[in-house]
């Protein structure tokens, strides 16, 4: 599709390969729609998920993930398990896919009594179609272009050399393309083929050796693409996967019955949704092998450890390698880094068996890691809470709420009508009882496209609410104040916030939704002590020193997406914090922050 916007080039901030920003006003106009490429490659898609409907509901969502790199279905708690578990690369379409489909078109030719010269034709459009459906990602570039190199080879008659043909395609693009030099897709796709090609065929010949050679191959494959892409995951995430290659092992065999039967169904499917579905119908057992080996890894113990991120951690992993390979080069130090290994895992195995589980006992708040919003969690008793703000993702949102176990909501308060504190509501009410919900009155009723049944009413400055021994008093706002319009800055939503004390013996916090300088300069008259508050509007920087001070608090909880476009937190607020004397944590380092009631105080613990 093209379009027109009209705007002025200002100079890049960053000195990349970006040369300039245009700055639009106005909105864009249509000049030209979808190419005929594009409108049959989108059909092709489109009908491939109509076809997936007869899947289950999990599966639907990563068969066409792992054929066509569609993952619009796909539901991101069982992508964040596929990550953890080290199987993310199955929901990317890669040289993986296309190895296996121009693999079953050659075989198909081959039958079909098709040549030399005519198979690698044929297999050639099938990459272009390929490419076509799946998009033209970084990954699926390289793969492209490696298997032109290969095919060439086979047309020409000349033995293939898969290095020479990753390097080549390596080249060809970073030149067409220099922007590829910086894509972690990119450099991960490249890498693993990369150990596929080098290390992976003296290990199978080792294995072989000792192990049955279906086995072998298995383990030497899974061992060498993700030692070569073990540098590059660290210095994105800073975590080492643990269960990966264990995972890889028993995935990879589903991988190949998976993709052929997704591939036939994506060609029938525009011709007959029926005839695709009956394709599809046998796929539903690899798929959810391949999703029971993602989850069933991903809850595991310590399937990710911490690791130094960026260079340095990467750095790192390639010095522990070498360390380590040195090692078991040697006789006697082989039975030294098996101690070692030993110990380790004992000590990885009494850590887990006594460290408290999640939620901590005695938790009275928690501060879910919601990204760049809200969401807290107040214990209302075995099973219940009050839930304060519900962050911009429903699935985040639930997953917190699961993770503690709540099962009803009595009360839940939505402090004002921001995407970062509504739109998770979804997530709240998915599969648990909500009473009542509260919102600020001057915006009421923007809320109830999210809470659907639920019965909403106004907070009232002044007014009392009581959950079991919990007690919520409303500071704030005050009804007289003009009502919020769909013009309002966000200055003027965030003053207008639902502002709530909270106690119960033994605990008191202060949580004052995003109420900026002017609202609290009003109310600092009004705050008593408490023990914790929560840093209003993710930290920034309009804050009122006095109002920060009356609350005497000596936790502090900033609720803060990692990397976010805004700066938050302020360090002129953190630091302003430091100086009251408050113990500063934020979600955005700590995950998931629980306060927990101890004999001796408050104590907090985190999940990250």
């Amino acid at each position: 599709m093209k379009v027109r916007c009209s705007g002025r080039f200002v100079s890049a901030k960053r000195a990349e390969l970006l040369a300039a920003v245009v700055l639009v006003r106005g909105p864009p106009s249509r000049v030209d729609g979808p190419s005929g490429v594009q409108r049959v490659a989108e059909t092709v898609r489109a009908k491939l998920r109509q076809a997936a409907g007869v899947l289950p509901s999990d599966a639907r969502g990563v068969l066409p993930a792992m054929v066509v790199g569609d993952t619009s279905r796909l539901d991101p708690d069982l992508a964040d398990d596929f990550t953890t578990a080290g199987l993310s690369h199955l929901l990317v379409v890669s040289g993986a896919n296309l190895a296996i489909v121009v693999g079953a078109v050659l075989a198909l030719c081959r039958v079909a009594g098709i040549g030399r010269r005519g198979a690698p034709l044929i297999a050639g459009l099938a990459v272009v179609g390929f490419v076509v459906v799946a998009r033209p990602d970084p990954s699926v570039l390289r793969a492209a272009v490696m298997a032109a190199v290969s095919l060439l080879a086979l047309f020409s008659g000349r033995p293939r050399q898969g290095v020479p043909a990753l390097t080549g395609a390596v080249l060809l693009l970073v030149l067409v393309d220099p922007e590829l030099s910086r894509s972690y897709g990119f450099a991960l796709s490249a890498a693993a083929t990369a150990g596929l090609l080098v290390l992976a065929p003296a290990w199978r010949e080792r294995l072989r050796r000792r192990l049955p050679h279906h086995l072998a191959d298995g383990l030497a494959v899974a061992l060498a693409a993700e030692l070569a892409v073990a540098p590059i995951l660290v210095m994105m995430s800073g975590e080492l996967g643990v269960v990966s290659i264990a995972a890889n092992l028993l995935a990879d065999p589903a991988v190949a019955p998976a993709t052929l039967f997704g591939a036939a169904a994506a060609v029938t499917a525009p011709l007959s949704t029926g005839l695709a579905r009956l394709i599809l119908w046998p796929a539903q057992y690899p798929v959810r092998w391949i999703i029971w080996v993602a989850r069933t890894a991903a809850t595991l113990p310590y399937a990710t450890l911490p690791w130094a991120g960026g260079a340095l951690g990467a750095v790192g992993l390639l010095a522990a390698g070498g360390v380590t390979a040195g090692m078991l080069r040697s006789s006697r130090l082989r039975w030294l880094f098996a101690a070692a290994v030993v110990g380790v895992l004992a000590g990885v195995v009494c850590m887990h068996v006594l460290a408290p589980g999640w939620p901590p006992p005695g938790w009275q708040l928690v501060a879910c890691d919601v990204g760049q919003g809200d969401g807290l969690v107040l214990s209302a008793g075995s099973g219940r809470a009050v839930v304060v703000d519900a962050g911009p993702d429903p699935n985040v949102m639930d997953g917190c709420l699961s993770r503690l176990h709540v099962r009803e909501v009595p009360l839940l308060v939505l402090t004002h009508p921001h995407a970062d504190h509504i739109d998770g509501v979804p997530g709240v009410r998915h599969g648990r009882r909500v009473d009542m919900a509260m919102v600020t009155p001057l915006g009421f009723g923007r809320e109830a496209r999210f809470t659907g049944s639920v019965p909403i009413r106004p907070a009232l400055a002044g007014e009392t609410w009581r959950v079991g021994d919990l007690t919520l008093s409303v500071l704030a706002p005050a009804p007289s104040k003009p009502h919020l319009t769909a013009g309002d800055d966000g200055t003027t939503m965030n003053n207008a916030s639902v502002v709530l004390v909270v106690t119960r013996p033994g605990f008191s916090a202060l949580l004052p939704g995003d109420v900026e300088t002017e609202a609290q300069q009003a109310l600092v008259s009004a705050v008593p002590h408490v023990q914790v508050l929560k840093v209003p509007h993710h930290g920034s920087r309009s804050q009122h020193r006095p109002f920060l001070a009356a609350a005497h608090a000596s936790i502090a909880l900033i609720s803060v997406g990692k990397n976010n476009d805004y700066g938050h937190p302020s360090p002129h607020t953190v630091t302003l914090l430091q100086h009251l004397g408050l113990r500063v944590l934020r979600t955005d380092q700590e995950g998931d922050i629980a306060v927990v009631r101890t004999r001796t105080g408050l104590a907090t613990v985190s999940r990250h």
